[in-house]
């Protein structure tokens, strides 16, 4: 999808990278002459991709960070978690459901679903906690550590689900040390972003850190439907998070409780933005402007709270930890599905409007873990696992009415992983896991004075309760090598499991649930690691290959705009990735990372409906009823290729100093659907940020200006093939400023 992309735009590109490398090649001719440093040499990264705390290049995994000022440049404009989605090799994000819904891919594989009750294959864990709720997963992001994307399947340590890999986040946390910050950023269209934090001793023995965030945009989207001025577009959202660290001898405790509430829009469906035969926005888009006669603007409301308590308890060589968790949510949002109105722009053969409710959700997990000390021969973990979610799902339709469905899953498992030294050099790691997972779904409520229901189109039917279970055992094994102390290879095998799935958003169209049978998932991935130049530069890079038996889709989109649930016979994916980062002199670093995913349905009798519109162009072969063969396509939403570039180059001042950092991803080919059409798939989409700032190290403060979607490219995210050739993009270019003060 060929964004609305001018020479100009192509030229600022250009003149992003040369600013952030702000370099002329005399002076670094001149700097690389000269002996290297000692602080120019790259920082350790510690990861906790094995429940341990280790140095991302002695992990044999795949594993990708962001932190500090490569974390706070992507979310200086007020963007939600799907930011993370192409700031890193291999990882995607998108949603269909505004900032409350996110879905997550690694290495092409994901899950399209847009249902409240969809399951996903990349898990999100916070602060050690699973957030198996696709509204639990966009909990927003502030005062955190790092960010780790875990690529590859990760059954062993952290469960089903976890077949493409999980997105880590760990925020900062108490220290008897006094410290502080407060941070504020205004921009363009009403954008107002506070973020802060304070933490320090209580007593000797107790310590606590208190955070909190607010986000603001306002409406800026006109509906030319009914001359109303900024009719959509905003959000509000806050969030607040306390912690309490208590440690005294061999015990230590942390108390997390944290909150969100967000009244925002969800995604702004654009109606007829593609013309039949063509993947470019057309004539009929434009960003500031929509024509809705129903939606009531696209809102949605969410509200969830949580709470954590880890203990750890040092037992000599062995600790032993306890991390109990709950969460709840409640929430709404609603859409106009058809982007528009009858009367245009394009036509509209009939109006769709849909609302979905997420009640009282609750979720409940517990950890048990027991491990040896680091450091030994044999390092060994085992532990159990125990999770129970339940809530209900209303989903309104303008014709059919209502229909509430309720979904309960319980899942336990054991699980143990060890490693041995077989020599000072090398070890290697296995790791085998059993989970046993269940499932029940039960019908409510069903169209409660749905216009259907009064003209005989449709009818309360009696469904009986469905129910799953399944238990599977997923492994690893891996091997690494360190070939000098800068540098390893590794090796890894691993089979996980995404755990059966119930779908009963079709029954408010009168439709029958679906279940969809486990996926499993045997992968097989060889990479390096290795910091060059005197530790100046760091090359991290990984191939791989894995094969998916019944690996589960869902049927999205036909005349009934239908969301089903079905398993293909297999899937498989291939391809590689590498992250790079250079400080080629004392004041400038560079970094990089480039990813391949081929990705291919195998599957030679499964076929799925098109676009019930009819106003799509599908290059899949179709039987006699126009239904597509979907064997050999790529996965959807699947970019088949991701760039990211990034640079910083600072200089010193009277105080401290001027830095300049830009920032450029860009995402390859990527399919929308199932099926493949002319209209429906995308190519080139990028976005780039640009920073400016001063900081002052006498006063410990910041002052930036900033700039995300700097060449502000309209990049297609999604589209809805149910009556007319609908689309929604990305977010739009934000501009403003930030100033930030540290206290110590």
């Amino acid at each position: 999808m060929k964004s609305k992309h001018s020479l100009l735009a192509i030229q600022i590109h250009a003149a992003l990278i040369a600013a952030a490398i702000g370099l002329s090649p005399a002076a670094f001719a001149q700097e690389s002459d000269k002996a290297k440093q000692e602080d120019q040499a790259l920082e350790v990264i510690m990861v906790t991709a094995q429940k341990r705390v280790q140095s991302t290049q002695e992990v044999p995994i795949s594993v990708a960070t962001l932190s500090g000022e490569k974390f706070d440049a992507i979310f200086a404009g007020g963007d939600d978690i799907q930011a993370l989605g192409v700031k890193v090799p291999g990882l995607y994000a998108e949603s269909s459901n505004g900032r409350a819904a996110p879905r997550f891919y690694i290495r092409g594989l994901g899950n399209t679903d847009f249902d409240l009750a969809a399951s996903q294959p990349v898990s999100v864990i916070m602060d050690d906690v699973v957030m198996e709720n696709v509204i639990l997963k966009s909990f927003p992001l502030f005062d955190i550590d790092q960010v780790e994307v875990i690529r590859g399947p990760q059954g062993t340590l952290f469960g089903r689900n976890t077949t493409a890999g999980m997105v880590k986040f760990g925020t900062v946390k108490p220290r008897q040390e006094f410290d502080a910050y407060t941070k504020l950023s205004v921009g363009n269209l009403g954008t107002f972003n506070f973020e802060g934090a304070a933490g320090g001793s209580l007593t000797n023995e107790l310590s606590a850190r208190v955070s909190v965030l607010s986000q603001n945009r306002d409406d800026y989207i006109d509906n030319s439907f009914t001359n109303v001025k900024d009719f959509t577009g905003g959000f509000d959202e806050k969030a607040a998070r306390a912690q309490f660290l208590y440690e005294q001898g061999n015990t230590t405790a942390l108390l997390n409780i944290h909150t969100r509430k967000l009244d925002g829009t969800s995604s702004i469906f654009r109606a007829n933005v593609f013309t039949k035969g063509d993947n470019e926005l057309n004539g009929n888009y434009d960003r500031d402007s929509v024509a809705y006669n129903e939606g009531d603007g696209n809102f949605q409301r969410y509200d969830n709270t949580g709470a954590s308590l880890k203990l750890d308890f040092d037992l000599g060589d062995l600790t032993l930890t306890s991390i109990t968790a709950q969460e709840n949510a409640d929430g709404e949002g609603k859409g106009d599905i058809d982007g528009g109105t009858p009367a245009g722009p394009g036509f509209i053969p009939f109006q769709a409007v849909t609302e979905d409710q997420l009640k009282d959700l609750k979720q409940f997990t517990q950890e048990i873990r027991l491990a040896s000390d680091s450091g030994k021969d044999v390092e060994w973990q085992v532990g159990a696992f125990y999770f129970d979610s339940s809530f209900g799902v209303t989903s309104i339709d303008g014709f059919f009415g209502a229909t509430t469905v309720y979904h309960a899953n319980t899942s336990f498992a054991v699980f143990g992983q060890s490693t041995y030294a077989l020599s000072d050099k090398w070890d290697v790691t296995a790791g085998l896991r059993y989970t046993d997972d269940k499932k029940d779904f039960e019908v409510g409520d069903q169209n409660v004075n749905g216009f259907a229901l009064v003209i005989g189109a449709a009818q309360i039917q009696d469904y009986a309760p469905v129910h799953a279970n399944d238990g599977q055992v997923s492994w690893e094994l891996a091997t690494n090598y360190r070939v000098t102390d800068l540098t390893s290879v590794y090796g890894r095998l691993a089979r996980g499991f995404r755990a059966q799935s119930i779908q009963g958003r079709d029954l408010a169209f009168e439709g029958n649930p679906s279940v969809a049978d486990s996926e499993t998932i045997d992968s097989v991935e060889f990479g390096a690691k290795s910091d060059l130049l005197d530790r100046t530069m760091r090359l991290n890079g990984a191939v791989f290959y894995y094969n998916i038996n019944d690996i589960q889709l869902s049927a999205i989109g036909g005349a009934s705009q239908g969301n089903a649930l079905l398993n293909a016979d297999k899937g498989t994916g291939y391809g590689f990735e590498i992250d790079g980062d250079w400080r080629a002199l004392s004041n400038l670093t560079l970094g990089a990372g480039f990813s391949y995913n081929h990705t291919e349905l195998k599957d030679a009798d499964l076929l799925v409906a098109t676009c019930g519109s009819g106003q799509c162009t599908p290059t899949d072969p179709l039987n006699a009823q126009d239904r597509a063969f979907v064997d050999g396509n790529p996965f959807p939403q699947a970019p088949k290729t991701i760039l990211t570039l990034n640079g910083r180059y600072d200089f010193p001042v009277d105080s401290g100093e001027v830095y300049i950092y830009g920032d450029l991803a860009i995402q390859g080919k990527t399919n929308l659907f199932l099926y493949e059409a002319e209209e429906f798939q995308t190519s080139g989409n990028k976005e780039a940020g640009l920073r400016v700032g001063y900081m002052n190290y006498d006063g410990n403060y910041e002052v930036a200006m900033f700039g995300r979607n700097i060449t502000d490219e309209d990049n297609v995210k999604g589209a809805i093939d149910f009556n007319n050739n609908t689309g929604f993009v990305n977010e739009p270019r934000i501009i403003g400023v930030e100033f930030k003060k540290s206290f110590f």
